[in-house]
């Protein structure tokens, strides 16, 4: 096996294992779950491997620094999922609304960003 497939595999199986791990965790208990799924694992990760692929320090700051911009619209999808079901919305719906709201709100602070110069 070539040695890129087998980094790629390696890359692929530490990251579905942080998934695999939020989700088995969840079924023990929903708050140590949230705990683990709140850290930026995601962006940990994507630090990681860009490091490690020789990706220059500056240009992974500012991908940490455009994700911090991200991460408020990101907030809407869970209260608001949350809500949803709590107000008796199925579950699937619940889920679509709160993606659709909150892809609005990506779409509303992308250009508000461009517009500061924090995202090109």
């Amino acid at each position: 096996m070539p040695l890129l497939m087998l980094y790629y595999l390696v890359k692929i199986s530490l990251s579905a294992l942080v998934i695999v791990l939020v989700s088995e965790v969840a079924k023990r208990s929903s708050g140590f779950a949230a705990l683990i799924a709140s850290l930026p694992m995601t962006s940990l990760l994507a630090f990681i491997w860009l490091r490690a692929e020789g990706e220059v320090p500056l240009k992974i700051a500012e991908l940490s620094e455009q994700i911090f911009w991200l991460i408020i619209p990101s907030l809407v999808l869970f209260p608001l999922f949350a809500g949803l079901l709590r107000y008796g919305m199925a579950f699937w719906s619940s889920l679509m609304v709160s993606i659709v709201v909150t892809a609005i709100c990506y779409l509303a602070m992308v250009p508000i960003l461009r517009r500061l110069g924090v995202i090109l």
